[in-house]
């Protein structure tokens, strides 16, 4: 094997356990959002994340290669750095626009990986293997288009909403503090 058919299938082998970490952290995710339509997006995905497994596997099979024990210390990284926002939200319309900027920041290491390992593929002359990429670098596209679909259409109109309420909260919590305060004097 060449070196850079050796690149692809190491680029490949580290897809392979990056899906398999995103639809870990996507299950956790799933637990603790409340917006119904993002729920019903991170259900999807991950069913369709599980077929890019697959096809990663096909993949690597078509090069006669298996996935390995490699771990993506890439997506490792994004997975715990969603987790670590999320524990710093309440359930609610801010920690399901956390979750979606984590799912975004996904998806876009996906399309930079599933972009690149497509070109060198087809540079290669392994046209199955392209194609297998291709098809999932538009799945990839399509998915972060959705999550920004969910943000404007719902996610972000509920986190501002709740933010608002929360700085009237504050503000009128501050005043009565103030009245109070000079009503000592």
């Amino acid at each position: 094997m060449d070196q850079l058919t050796e690149m692809l299938v190491e680029q490949l082998r580290d897809a392979f356990s990056a899906e398999k970490q995103a639809i870990q952290g996507m299950k956790r995710s799933l637990r603790k959002v409340t917006d119904p339509k993002l729920r019903e997006g991170i259900e999807a995905h991950i069913e369709q994340s599980e077929t890019q497994r697959e096809r990663v596997e096909q993949a690597l099979s078509s090069l006669e290669a298996r996935p390995g024990r490699k771990v993506c210390e890439a997506m490792r990284g994004l997975v715990e750095e969603a987790q670590h926002e999320q524990e710093e939200q309440d359930k609610g319309p801010l920690l399901d626009l956390v979750t979606i900027a984590a799912l975004q920041r996904v998806e876009h290491y996906e399309i930079a990986a599933y972009g690149t390992m497509n070109e060198l593929a087809r540079a290669l002359g392994k046209s199955e293997v392209a194609d297998l990429m291709a098809q999932t670098l538009e799945e990839e596209k399509a998915q972060d288009q959705r999550l920004t679909e969910v943000t404007r259409s719902s996610v972000l109109p509920a986190a501002m909403q709740a933010g608002e309420e929360e700085g009237s909260d504050e503000e009128s919590g501050h005043k009565r503090s103030a009245r109070k305060g000079s009503a000592k004097h």
